[in-house]
């Protein structure tokens, strides 16, 4: 199948420096604002990108919270992700809203959060979200869908009475950023990007060619 004519200007509108604020996290604030207000279906989805060195994974995330310590996910440790960040912690995130022709780029270094913090998000979950966590060995081979939901159903029977606990194997990472871009699309592909670059401790802004 030839794509090489499916092509779209991007005609929305432009970036200027003089637009962005100097604190990235409140810039990447106000865009996620914007998103929602756009009723783009999960703003808060994220690809994030792993590798252990020898492959290279990608899937999607939600991002749960953020402030200037960086911005939070939620998995299980046993997973595929969790694997490859436990041998290399620099990863990369991407937001896609194409809806507004914007994207954002983040790359940073992987940490794992506190106990406390993953077991206040674990709290607050749905109680079959709670259950799921336990029932599902993350990235491990499946023989079928009957034995998830059989284990769903273990799971729900061995946690019926009282509070499902925070398992050990399940909690969140941060990922504490290095690069921030923001990328607006722009016509005849000359987008507008501007990278945000931690620097000894403080947020230098250029503008990157498209």
């Amino acid at each position: 199948m030839d794509l090489t004519h499916h092509q779209k200007q991007f005609l929305k509108k432009g970036l200027t420096r003089l637009e962005l604020d100097d604190d990235p996290f409140k810039q990447f604030e106000l865009w996620f604002h914007q998103a929602e207000q756009e009723n783009i279906i999960e703003p808060s989805a994220m690809s994030l990108a792993t590798t252990d060195g020898i492959d290279v994974s990608i899937r999607t995330v939600l991002l749960k919270y953020f402030d200037h310590q960086g911005f939070v996910f939620f998995t299980n440790y046993g997973s595929t992700k969790a694997k490859q960040i436990a041998v290399n912690p620099q990863v990369a995130l991407l937001f896609p809203w194409l809806t507004l022709e914007r994207q954002i780029k983040i790359t940073g270094r992987a940490e794992k959060v506190s106990t406390l913090e993953s077991l206040k998000y674990f709290a607050s979950r749905p109680k079959d979200s709670q259950l799921g966590a336990w029932a599902s060995q993350q990235s491990s081979h499946v023989s079928s869908r009957q034995l998830l939901t059989s284990q769903f159903e273990a799971m729900k029977n061995k946690f019926k009475d009282g509070e499902v606990p925070l398992p050990d194997f399940w909690g969140g990472y941060r990922i504490v950023p290095k690069t921030i871009e923001f990328w607006q699309g722009r016509d005849n592909r000359l987008h507008d990007r501007f990278i945000y670059e931690n620097i000894d401790g403080h947020w230098v802004i250029s503008r990157l060619a498209p």
